[in-house]
């Protein structure tokens, strides 16, 4: 049975949630016995260190490697690295459906004054090898998964780039099954549990992806090493949202795109469907996320959290299911007969026409 943390507001059929016997999850743990305690000045001066190194040591042009998407987190990023001196190539998998305001935003990114490849895969395998994920797994994001752990270590292989530098650790932030992947260290074992990738990718059918694309095609010989940035910094969106408008990223105006965020998952559009489908898979939405943080933050209560969560209503993100549905070729019919296959029988039930959860965070919910 779905069971529901008593801190924030995520079940324990999010992957990598694990709730203890005083039903707090690992990630509210985290946060309580470890994160609310660093000394940030501290390890702020262990990044200065770090860079100190690098700069001491690197023989190419570039200091380290920032994959970008214009979001706000690699404003943040990139203004980091800058602030410490240096220097970085900004790498970019192009999505097939970059929205209008996530197009501004990188080039907004980009006149920070960095370097920067965009790297576009095939167009007509990449719409092929979405449809076939897409009716396997019910996701809309494994590919891009696969594009943003393999492209920049492929680029960082071929420039002689020793380092890359990530946002958050989500194992942290998320939920974790193994603690060896807390920390500042993106490792295979990370990758692995956490990287949402697929390391055989059988499913690579087209050469040229899965020479591109297949973390484990060119992993062997990387001699790269991949870093949290926010091991050194205390990541919050809100901090690092704030960081990045005043150097010219913009929020949506018109209202979140998912979840409670305005500035965050706005530079795809097919985002929102990934987040969506979490509801037929595990029994929540994205708004539970963005809320989980906010709590752990100390912005918010639960008995609030819990009430925005009564007045919001997981429905599907029709106008990008349009989007989708016309970009991998499928019928809307079609595409909810595909989702419906992935709706977890173990949480979800049925009563006469309507479908409900058993032990649901909120009782006599608006099903």
């Amino acid at each position: 049975m779905i069971q529901w943390c008593k801190s924030c507001v995520l079940p324990n059929t999010r992957p990598n949630i694990v709730i203890d016997r005083n039903g707090i999850c690992n990630a509210c743990n985290f946060h309580r016995k470890i994160k609310n305690k660093i000394n940030w000045s501290r390890r702020e001066n262990e990044f200065k260190t770090l860079c100190k190194n690098i700069k001491k040591k690197n023989k190419s042009n570039y200091d380290c490697i920032v994959p970008v998407s214009g979001g706000k987190d690699s404003f943040w990023q990139i203004k980091k690295c800058i602030e410490f001196n240096l220097i970085p190539l900004a790498v970019t998998w192009r999505t097939p459906v970059r929205t209008e305001i996530g197009d501004r935003n990188l080039k907004a990114l980009i006149k920070l004054g960095v370097d920067h490849i965009e790297w576009q895969i095939n167009p007509v395998h990449e719409k092929e090898m979405l449809y076939k994920f897409f009716c396997k797994y019910g996701s809309t994001a494994i590919l891009m998964h696969n594009a943003i752990h393999s492209i920049p270590l492929k680029i960082a292989n071929k420039f002689g780039i020793k380092y890359i530098f990530w946002g958050e650790n989500s194992a942290e932030e998320y939920g974790f099954s193994n603690k060896k992947n807390l920390g500042k260290k993106m490792s295979k074992s990370w990758i692995k549990e956490y990287g949402n990738i697929f390391p055989n990718n059988k499913l690579f059918e087209k050469k040229d992806l899965k020479k591109n694309l297949s973390y484990n095609s060119f992993n062997k010989k990387n001699n790269s090493k991949s870093i949290f940035m926010g091991y050194f910094f205390n990541w919050d969106p809100k901090i690092t949202y704030k960081s990045a408008k005043k150097s010219g990223f913009k929020s949506l105006i018109s209202g979140p795109k998912t979840g409670i965020y305005n500035f965050a998952d706005i530079d795809d559009d097919f985002i929102s469907i990934h987040h969506w489908l979490k509801w037929y898979k595990f029994g929540f939405t994205r708004i539970f996320d963005n809320l989980s943080i906010e709590i752990r933050n100390r912005r918010m209560t639960r008995e609030r959290a819990i009430k925005i969560i009564s007045k919001s209503n997981p429905n599907p993100p029709i106008n990008d299911i349009k989007k989708f549905c016309k970009y991998i070729n499928i019928s809307k019919k079609e595409f909810f007969n595909i989702v419906e296959k992935f709706r977890n029988k173990k949480i979800w039930k049925k009563s006469k026409s309507s479908w409900y959860i058993k032990n649901f965070i909120i009782k006599n919910y608006h099903w």
